[in-house]
């Protein structure tokens, strides 16, 4: 405990019951789990980028201490407006009480709510549209096919964003994955802004759709993926909230052993959940650890952890135990 910081410090002293003392448990583990050579992946659903963790997560990249993501669209590109927009952004901290003729004035002056920050649109969106458009385009003329992360580290590597840059880089963890070409996994790309902007221009003939690479192919990469890195010990999931970024990388390994017919796949080795949503009926979000047990995504012995927070509070404390902060 000597050399944790004070943040660690306050947490083992005071994290002691219910819910704390699961976010140190879980934390604990996690550590655990990579001391033993085991890797980990980290899923990112909600609005985490928005909500600026890339404080932490791009130290927990730098640090090696994550080997694979899966994110949202929204997280992986609002990453990156956060980096070129950020001095644009405005924050409600009154957003409960709007009214709809409050909610519609910010949609005329280009701005999009997420809970309590406003998304500037010409500043964020459109000035990312112009530079990825290019991107897309000369990929299509060249023959050329990649995956929407991979799109993104090409926007981000080729250094035009550079000029827009209005935080400090080192807080942005899409940048830190670019420059560690992290694997990143993005079920379900579409639903994003600069999913619905590609699909613009699929309907209006200037894009091929079979220029960006699909879902299905996500699930086929990351089938192999799982295969060359698991060895016998299995991968770690550490999950921020729940929907499809966890559940399409969770269940890579049913298919592998129920679907693939290879019954050496090992379950996943570690489990956490971030939540907020209480249990309910029918929901994955909702779902607690062990019915993933009947699914074949978790062994009997997996250690499991379920923290029912704001993944806002609490990720970012789990993060800073394991950088000893």
């Amino acid at each position: 405990m000597n050399n944790r910081g004070p943040i660690s410090k306050f947490m083992l002293e005071h994290y002691r019951h219910f819910n704390s003392a699961t976010v140190v448990d879980a934390a604990q583990a996690y550590e655990k789990h990579l001391d033993e050579g085991k890797k980990m992946m980290i899923t990112l659903a909600g609005a985490m980028s928005t909500a600026e963790l890339g404080r932490s997560l791009a130290e927990i990249i730098r640090q090696d201490k994550v080997q694979i993501i899966t994110c949202t669209g929204a997280n992986l590109e609002e990453d990156i407006m956060n980096l070129v927009a950020h001095s644009h952004y405005e924050r409600v901290p009154h957003y409960r009480d709007l009214t709809p003729q409050q909610e519609w004035d910010l949609l005329e002056k280009g701005l999009n709510r997420v809970t309590d920050t406003c998304i500037p649109e010409e500043e964020a969106f459109r000035r990312l549209q112009g530079h990825i458009y290019k991107i897309w385009k000369d990929a299509e003329e060249n023959g050329e096919r990649y995956f929407p992360h991979e799109f993104m580290y090409k926007l981000l590597l080729s250094g035009v964003l550079e000029q827009y840059y209005e935080i400090d880089p080192k807080n942005s963890w899409m940048l830190e994955a670019a420059k560690k070409n992290l694997p990143i996994v993005v079920p379900g790309w579409e639903d994003s802004t600069m999913g619905n902007i590609f699909a613009s221009y699929v309907i209006k003939g200037e894009l091929k759709a079979s220029t960006m690479k699909s879902g299905i192919e996500y699930m086929a990469w990351l089938a192999d993926w799982y295969t060359d890195n698991a060895e016998d010990k299995g991968i770690g999931f550490f999950q921020i909230g729940g929907g499809i970024a966890g559940d399409f990388p969770i269940c890579v390994v049913p298919m592998l052993y129920q679907d693939m017919e290879r019954t050496d796949t090992p379950f996943w080795s570690y489990f956490c959940q971030i939540s907020d949503s209480t249990t309910s009926y029918g929901s994955y979000s909702g779902a607690v650890p062990n019915e993933k047990i009947t699914w074949g995504k978790l062994g009997i012995d997996t250690p499991k952890f379920i923290v029912e927070s704001d993944a806002t509070i609490v990720a970012p404390l789990i993060f800073a135990y394991l950088l000893g902060w």
